[in-house]
């Protein structure tokens, strides 16, 4: 078994109703296109790229509890996960009532954006929200961003840079008790202290002037707080799947090929907050960087290793089609 599918909601959803959808096609242009004619069951997806660290995605959907907009989906994009971390997000998701689709498959490598395009294939909402799996939302998280929401922009949001006697001291209660907005005065006297140049990114904004002093400076995306409207990101095939290690792939390339075919950025500094958990810097891998040169000499809009070319071996692979009680 490669892949497998798991929803806390819906015993029925796979691959298998998802492809059989007379809608679901790929145009002329060869961009992948799904014009579902039914009401989408939620408003926004939240797609969580996660790798094992279940104390974390515990403080994740626990800052979803608290979110003042409700109507939301969560997709785990799991990159292989063990056996063990596998079965306590089930048991995680079966606790909470949002609804949860949690995509695994074998861990070989680094493989990221594979995984984040099968979370594009499975969404049920028009627009999508990135996050990783080592952050925690703000109560407002997912409502700014929605609210902010335009066709053809990329809204580009920030973290604020938790130090690491801080994040040592989170757990589930205290991100139910709103620790962190409690104490962000604090929090961020101490991150001020260890000379950080982020700490005023934790707090959020309400005054429009001070909103658009902030966010003049246009801002380049980061893979763990970027949104927009799916039927953008399929014109130009979703994620490149090529890249296979930490950073460029999941936002620098994404950012610079919408770039291409019109979308803009928005800037949501001091909106849409989150924290960001500290923990060891990941080693950045030089091929990324390689083929994102190769990328920006070419001009190329449309990956030729993208959403199209999974869909290919969806439906020539029997192995992905499996329901969600083999999980």
């Amino acid at each position: 078994m490669i892949f497998k599918i798991y929803n806390n909601k819906n015993s029925d959803l796979n691959f298998i109703n998802l492809m059989s959808h007379p809608e679901f096609q790929i145009d002329h242009a060869g961009l992948l296109s799904k014009l579902n004619k039914q009401a989408n069951p939620f408003k926004v997806t939240l797609i969580i790229a996660f790798y094992n660290d279940i104390h974390n995605l515990e403080l994740i959907f626990e800052s979803l509890k608290n979110q003042t907009f409700k109507n939301f989906e969560v997709i785990i994009a799991d990159d292989g996960s063990h056996d063990l971390t596998v079965q306590k997000v089930k048991n995680l998701s079966s606790q909470v009532t949002f609804s949860v689709t949690h995509l695994w498959h074998l861990d070989k490598g680094f493989r990221k954006n594979r995984m984040l395009n099968y979370a594009l294939l499975m969404a049920q909402s028009p627009y999508l929200i990135f996050i990783d799996g080592d952050v925690i939302l703000h109560p407002q998280f997912i409502e700014d961003h929605f609210n902010e929401k335009q066709l053809g922009f990329l809204l580009s949001g920030r973290s604020m840079e938790l130090d690491s006697i801080i994040s040592k001291k989170l757990n589930p209660e205290k991100i139910k008790q709103g620790f962190i907005e409690k104490y962000i005065y604090l929090i961020a006297l101490g991150i001020s202290y260890q000379k950080h140049n982020n700490a005023l990114k934790g707090f959020r904004f309400k005054n429009k002037w001070l909103l658009n002093l902030v966010n003049k400076k246009d801002r380049p995306i980061v893979g763990r707080n970027f949104s927009l409207f799916k039927s953008d990101f399929f014109k130009i095939n979703g994620f490149d799947m090529r890249y296979e290690a930490a950073g460029t792939g999941e936002d620098s390339d994404i950012d610079y090929r919408l770039s291409l075919v019109g979308v803009k950025r928005k800037s949501m500094i001091n909106r849409a907050v989150q924290y960001h958990v500290w923990h060891k810097l990941q080693t950045r891998g030089s091929s990324n960087e390689a083929l994102f040169k190769r990328v920006q000499n070419e001009k190329a809009i449309v990956t030729p290793y993208g959403l199209e070319q999974l869909l290919g071996e969806i439906k020539n692979n029997q192995e992905y089609l499996l329901r969600p009680s083999v999980f």
